[in-house]
């Protein structure tokens, strides 16, 4: 059920071809905002979301802000289960994540004034201002109690369709990253996108086109391709993702084999203090080593 606020979100995207050139919008809180996200129409213009955007944070409860700007995407981008769980978990909400207020918007017409909603937020809630640059792989995080705004910035993703998809998983584990180091529970994400242009959508379409074919010619070759890959994956280094949950359920700290050498230790243990305590327990008495001086030994030594 993870996904279901955002596969709603963006199931219109397949329904109505008129909303190509549209984008998703997220936003999700661990504070209660004023705005019903019943309230909020599925198709909005830009300028529309922006003062509900405004309206949402103008309280300034928060005390940081993550803009994430996510360019060339579409809301057939984040319908598949493994486009971006994290983000799916936290526009769901409920009490795991902390989550207590969140709003979509499944077909935003235009580009949202992303540079626009950080100025307003620098004047109204008299936040500072860090940006990450998330090709670089890394971030620093500053810990002060200020209010921030912290700007996130992700590359366009690639229009092969399998590569693209691992780019958008990749950018929600390091955002999730990000979420997770954050000095403040007291956050508000605000995850921004653009729409796909008329020339990327056209290649975009060639290269699904191409992959599908692949795939109905030769789907071994395909599959032998796709296990190297993820092989190839497996050995670059990736992002570490903090679990959320008491320490016991994130770690493991007894394993199987661990457990077989505590019991095989337990039983030698046993058999050593039952050794001990055996041994400690004979008792010989002083005159068994004294010289017998009885009737019996005098006669034996004449």
């Amino acid at each position: 059920m993870l996904l279901f606020v955002i596969g709603a979100l963006c199931l219109s995207f397949r329904a109505v071809s008129a909303f190509q050139d549209t984008s998703p919008f997220f936003l999700f809180s661990t504070l209660d905002l004023p705005v019903a996200s019943s309230e909020i129409p599925q198709v909005l213009a830009s300028s529309s979301l922006f003062d509900t955007v405004k309206e949402s944070l103008g309280q300034c409860r928060s005390d940081v802000y993550v803009i994430v700007s996510q360019p060339h995407v579409n809301g057939a981008d984040f319908t598949s289960a493994k486009a971006a769980p994290r983000l799916a978990e936290m526009v769901s909400g409920g009490k795991k994540n902390g989550v207590k207020s969140s709003f979509g918007v499944s077909d935003v017409i235009g580009d949202l004034n992303v540079d626009g909603l950080q100025a307003f937020l620098e004047k109204k809630c008299k936040a500072e201002v860090s940006n990450i640059d998330a090709s670089t792989g890394s971030f620093k995080m500053v810990e002060d109690m200020k209010p921030r705004v912290i700007r996130v910035e992700f590359p366009a993703p690639p229009t092969s369709k399998v590569e693209r998809a691992r780019q958008l998983v990749e950018n929600d584990a390091f955002l999730s990253s990000i979420i997770d180091l954050l000095p403040s529970r007291k956050y508000t994400t605000i995850y921004t996108t653009t729409g796909i242009t008329s020339k990327e959508a056209h290649t975009f379409h060639e290269h699904g086109s191409h992959d599908h074919q692949a795939n109905k010619k030769a789907p071994a070759y395909s599959e032998l391709k796709y296990r190297a890959t993820v092989e190839d994956d497996n050995d670059k280094p990736q992002n570490v993702t903090l679990i959320d949950g008491p320490l016991f359920e994130r770690y493991q700290f007894l394993s199987p084999a661990l457990f077989m050498s505590l019991l095989v230790i337990f039983v030698l243990l046993t058999l050593l203090t039952i050794g001990i305590r055996a041994i400690s327990s004979l008792q010989v008495s002083y005159a068994a080593f004294d010289k017998d001086m009885g009737p019996a030994a005098q006669k034996k030594q004449q």
